[in-house]
């Protein structure tokens, strides 16, 4: 009998971590998901402003739908004296003391108009 209840204490605690850490993966993924998506009308009635929170919108009454975050701008070195490194505003590069300018991003150069590309 004695034996019995060690089982069974060993498998309630099992059983108690176990729920634990997936409750806190569950929070984690939830929180990953939210970082890299904000909502917005699917009708654009607003142009382009997004929202942190899944909703209504407030002007067509339409649900909004996620959309990916859209990108910071980029900046780089444009004498490259760092290889590839980037950053997130427009400084100067501290090796040589350039400013920095902006990378276009693959979205931009795909966008691009007024060119014919045979």
């Amino acid at each position: 009998m004695k034996q019995i209840r060690i089982i069974l204490s060993m498998a309630i605690a099992v059983f108690s971590f176990t729920a634990i850490n997936a409750q806190s993966t569950k929070t984690k993924n939830k929180t990953a998901v939210a970082d890299t998506v904000v909502y917005q009308c699917p009708m654009k009635c607003e142009g382009d402003k997004t929202y942190d929170k899944a909703g209504k919108c407030p002007k067509c009454n339409m649900d909004l739908k996620a959309v990916p975050k859209p990108v910071a701008a980029i900046y780089q070195c444009p004498m490259k004296c760092e290889g590839d490194k980037t950053y997130d505003k427009a400084v100067k590069c501290p090796k040589c003391n350039m400013n920095l300018t902006k990378v276009k991003t693959k979205k931009e150069v795909q966008n691009h108009k007024g060119q014919n590309h045979n």
